[in-house]
């Protein structure tokens, strides 16, 4: 059976982890997470949350540890609901590593800030990046719904310099510029049919 969370879902679960932390914590949705939380998505089934800072991740993993939940793939944590958290640490998503932290100014989107817990969102930009950099269908099909929904928000100039930016530190550079030209051949073949 597949499992799937909705944004009250996610909102509720982070509220609930809210209770037990006794510091800040500094929570930048990515992936399939991110697009659920802005509702271009209705729900996701993993659920991707950068931590930027070393400090609060640590802390956050113990936390979650004494809560039942238990180590289940790289960063990923899970207790018996079938949900798995991947927790990535600093500024890479999977195996991306973005040019900026996310929780530079404009680099992130607030949600919601919890008494303990701060929610935001990766920018538009590096959401997309991310995403093209693991180039899976569905990876490819989110990048459309985003760019579909916030066409008048993303410079499409300034998200091709960003990309090759953000290739230029991976050492599968000409692979990953090919997932950005499959992309803008998808954005054209779309813009024809409308």
């Amino acid at each position: 059976m597949e499992y799937r969370i909705d944004k009250n879902g996610l909102v509720d679960r982070l509220s609930a982890w809210n209770d037990y932390l006794k510091r800040k914590v500094r929570l930048i949705a990515c992936g399939g997470t991110a697009l659920t939380l802005l509702n271009i998505k209705e729900s996701t089934k993993d659920i991707d949350l950068l931590v930027p800072d070393v400090k609060e991740h640590e802390y956050l993993v113990k936390v979650l540890k004494q809560l039942g939940y238990q180590s289940v793939s790289g960063w990923g944590l899970s207790r018996d609901d079938g949900f798995i958290f991947d927790l990535f640490r600093g500024k890479a998503v999977h195996t991306t590593e973005l040019l900026d932290s996310p929780l530079e100014k404009d680099k992130h989107i607030p949600i919601k800030e919890f008494t303990r817990i701060y929610l935001g969102v990766l920018n538009y930009y590096d959401l997309i990046i991310s995403k093209l950099f693991r180039a899976a269908a569905v990876d490819f099909e989110d990048c459309l719904f985003l760019f579909r929904d916030k066409r008048r928000e993303i410079d499409l100039k300034y998200l091709e310099k960003r990309f090759y930016g953000t290739a230029s530190y991976d050492v599968s550079e000409e692979k990953i510029i090919k997932n950005w030209k499959h992309f803008l051949k998808l954005i054209k073949k779309e813009q024809i049919r409308q």
